[in-house]
């Protein structure tokens, strides 16, 4: 039998996000529920690195009545100064580039949860459109991506009125998820976990979904 070609021309280079849309589960484990429920883990996990340095006491997250989620932080801020290696802000940068992040070197941080710089950028890319917004320096930032991709450049909002941290708000993508069914107890399990080990650091869990009935749940221990 004559086996088939396999030479230079067989070699595919993916650019940017495209790896993860075309092997999701590489990343994220299944495009089932486990994965789904995988995304919110991946961005509360950098609202806990915050918390880890002492930078964040408050984590809340909510799935909004379209099964989007919001997950809203107190922390320092994701940075958004330009890049110029890349011509393009800090955000920008960490939405859309795997394993760039301020967890591999340097002060950023001295210990990390998550994919380590990998995981917002594959929450990006496998969701429909997220928005990000950062309150830092005294100004409120945003940045919206379809499919991980910008639709333009970070912008300025507002005044951050003194206040710091980061919100990040995506609709898992329905090409790449089996469906979009967030299961509430399985999140509140896995939350009330993360809280009994970070001491001081209150999470709230908001389901306002029409069914079941909108509820609250916040940890804090």
């Amino acid at each position: 039998m004559t086996s088939p070609s396999y030479d230079a021309g067989d070699i595919q280079v993916l650019e940017g996000l495209d790896p993860v849309r075309r092997r999701p589960g590489m990343y994220i484990g299944s495009t089932g529920h486990r994965g789904l429920h995988h995304l919110v883990y991946e961005v509360v996990d950098n609202s806990v690195d915050e918390a880890l340095v002492g930078a964040c006491s408050a984590i809340s997250i909510t799935i909004k009545p379209d099964s989007s989620v919001r997950v809203e932080d107190d922390g320092r801020g994701i940075p958004v100064k330009v890049m110029p290696q890349f011509g393009k802000s800090a955000l920008e940068v960490v939405m859309t580039k795997l394993h760039a992040g301020g967890k591999f070197g340097g002060g950023g941080y001295k210990v990390s949860g998550g994919l380590h710089g990998v995981g917002v950028s594959v929450v990006n890319a496998l969701s429909q459109w997220l928005t990000v917004e950062v309150r830092r320096d005294g100004h409120c930032y945003r940045q919206r991506y379809t499919r991980g991709v910008p639709d333009a450049d970070m912008r300025v909002v507002g005044s951050s009125e003194g206040s710091t941290g980061t919100t990040i708000h995506f609709l898992p993508d329905l090409e790449i998820f089996d469906d979009l069914n967030f299961n509430f107890t399985t999140l509140a399990q896995r939350l009330r976990e993360v809280a009994f080990l970070n001491s001081g650091l209150q999470i709230t869990l908001t389901d306002e979904r029409p069914e079941p009935e909108p509820q609250a749940e916040a940890v804090d221990e």
